[in-house]
């Protein structure tokens, strides 16, 4: 089934076009991995909606990426419940191990560091949501742990073992 396709199958499910938007891009996100300007002008042409309403909640909501994003996208949490539970330290403690800073990519592709103002978790903050999964009640320790078996994961999609690239001691 193509792109076009799936969101018009989406759309069926909506009263108004308008509101089939979110699904539809997160169809597209998912055929192509990001959503740059050509692919948010094809979502409001399949819709026949303002090219405007398409490019608002692609830029408002952090869930889409009109940039290309690391395989694994780490967004940890800043909002005051993670602040006060050290998701400050967190940020200083992954731009040091993975070498950016928070927006940027590592080299390889492998990762994607943001913040985002809430997940909708401070039961368990400091919290961090990489792809559709949460992790939570993060330590230095867990995180390192986390990226151990990201990088694990990658490497068995490649095929190849990714060096980690923890600092010494760390």
């Amino acid at each position: 089934m193509t792109m076009r396709e799936k969101i018009e199958e989406a759309a069926a499910r909506y009263p108004d076009q308008r509101s089939a938007i979110m699904p539809a891009l997160l169809i597209a996100q998912r055929e192509h991995g990001h959503l740059p300007g050509a692919v948010l002008e094809e979502v409001a042409g399949i819709l026949g909606v303002e090219r405007i309403w398409v490019y608002e909640l692609a830029t408002f909501y952090t869930l889409f990426h009109t940039e290309p994003v690391g395989m694994f996208h780490l967004q940890l949490c800043d909002n005051v419940s993670c602040m006060l539970c050290g998701s400050e330290d967190l940020l200083k403690h992954l731009e040091t191990v993975l070498g950016i800073n928070k927006g940027d990519t590592t080299p390889d592709g492998l990762f994607t560091l943001s913040t985002v103002e809430c997940l909708g978790a401070c039961e368990m903050a400091p919290v961090m949501q990489v792809g559709d999964d949460y992790h939570g009640d993060l330590d230095v320790n867990r995180i390192n742990a986390l990226l151990d078996s990201l990088r694990a994961t990658a490497g068995r999609v490649a095929g190849v073992e990714h060096a980690s690239s923890r600092p010494p001691g760390e």
